[in-house]
């Protein structure tokens, strides 16, 4: 016995990436530059915490870019060591540590966004 099924299916991709919050600058790139931010402060190098603000600042969030902008960012960045910190954790290479400790972290939160 043969069945022949005929239909049509449509799917709006755009208005399920809209519903998901997966748009450019949508809802999900917004949670993931704030817990960028987040989890990275605390492995930001301090002085004066003008670093650290300077995050906050130019960072749009939504965009996918986190930027640091202070003249001696790319220096505390790539050469940083920590030594003169408090706090050891306190060095360069904030964004890679952070994400070696909290990309799950990051993930899991991700997931429960696009799940809402």
């Amino acid at each position: 016995m043969d069945i022949k099924v005929n239909g049509k299916l449509e799917i709006n991709i755009s208005r399920v990436i809209r519903r998901r919050g997966l748009e450019e600058k949508g809802r999900v790139q917004k949670v993931i530059d704030s817990e960028v931010l987040r989890y990275s402060d605390p492995l930001i190098p301090v002085d004066t915490h003008t670093l650290r603000r300077s995050g906050i600042a130019a960072t749009e969030i939504g965009s996918g870019v986190v930027q640091y902008n202070t003249p001696y960012a790319r220096k505390q960045y790539y050469e940083n060591t920590g030594r003169l910190q408090a706090d050891p954790q306190r060095s360069g290479m904030w964004f890679e540590r952070m994400k070696a400790q909290h990309k799950d972290d990051i993930l899991r939160t991700v997931r429960k966004e696009v799940n809402k």
